[in-house]
């Protein structure tokens, strides 16, 4: 996408200090950081506030490569999200996908793991853009979303979002998320093929196990998002949901330098600063999202995290906004 907007790629990767050479590597993966270096070098050496941010470019550079093969061999919309984040790994270890059913229709929460950098807000719009792309891509038709949540504030360019996302648009939220309307959801997708979708999954479950231990800290934390508004989840649960004993669970994680303890605290952390920056949630709401058997346990965390209690952290961060 860098290269189709006249980006000299090399010269970007060497700005941003990343190995070129790694592209004509097929197993390589870059980190959240690198990323979203490359992303601040390319705003910056392209002049374009709005890069990437429109219906055209998604539609020609967005690549879910055997994941967005196995969707559209899928039944209906609904079966292809749940498809896409199950096999969300072999795109992206940095990413996760939340789907939150909302009656009929659904939330599509997309949010990134591993990164110290602030993340331009325009790579969260893209990743976002990329999954409407996809959804349209495998049923044919012009899906757009009920309305579409960004945590950022409104850019220069009020207009740009709801252009191409097809939808209204709000600013300053909890997550970035569209809702897909429950009739886009059971719409069929005219690809549909029950023999090439065993194909393509037995394909991704190899890569997915060649993956291996590269992929356990960011599948542990899907596991925690997913199961945390129903109460802090025991490592044993979340080993057996995940295909393995808890001591390989263990083994995996200490070989990546990490912990479940440590995950669980990090996933309740970056989610704690997605609900605080929702001022329209009560704080024992949040309390509750993130698994707290009681209010006190979360005020001490949020003192740990922040060096600040709930009230005075969402106090913070609403005196930011307003600056």
């Amino acid at each position: 996408m860098f290269a189709g907007h006249g980006l000299d790629l090399a010269r970007l990767f060497q700005a941003a200090g990343v190995d070129y050479a790694r592209l004509d590597l097929p197993d390589a993966r870059f980190t959240a950081d690198e990323v979203t270096r490359l992303w601040e070098v390319a705003l910056v050496r392209s002049g374009d506030p709005a890069l990437g941010i429109d219906r055209e470019t998604a539609a020609r550079y967005s690549n879910f490569d055997v994941v967005g093969h196995a969707v559209l061999y899928q039944a209906d919309l609904r079966s292809g999200l749940k498809e896409l984040a199950r096999y969300l790994d072999l795109i992206s270890s940095a990413t996760t996908i939340e789907l939150r059913p909302e009656a009929d229709n659904c939330w599509v929460s997309m949010g990134h793991t591993g990164y110290t950098l602030p993340l331009p807000w325009q790579r969260s719009a893209y990743s976002l853009l990329g999954v409407l792309t996809l959804c349209r891509w495998s049923t044919r038709r012009d899906v757009n979303p009920v309305v579409a949540h960004f945590s950022f504030p409104q850019p220069p360019d009020a207009g740009l979002l709801q252009r191409s996302f097809g939808c209204p648009v709000r600013y300053e939220q909890a997550d970035n998320a569209i809702l897909i309307a429950g009739t886009d959801l059971a719409a069929a997708i005219p690809s549909h093929n029950p023999a090439l979708l065993a194909l393509h999954e037995k394909v991704m479950e190899e890569r997915l196990a060649a993956l291996g231990d590269a992929t356990a800290s960011h599948a542990v934390s899907g596991e925690i998002i997913r199961r945390l508004h129903r109460g802090e989840p025991r490592r044993e649960d979340i080993a057996a949901s995940l295909g393995m004993a808890e001591r390989t669970l263990r083994r995996r994680l200490e070989s990546e330098g990490t912990s479940y303890q440590q995950l669980l605290d990090e996933t309740r952390r970056e989610l704690a600063r997605r609900y605080l920056a929702d001022a329209h949630r009560p704080l024992v709401e949040v309390s509750d999202l993130l698994g707290f058997v009681d209010s006190s346990n979360f005020f001490r965390a949020c003192k740990r995290w922040f060096g600040l209690s709930p009230g005075q952290y969402r106090q913070r961060l609403g005196t930011a906004k307003a600056a």
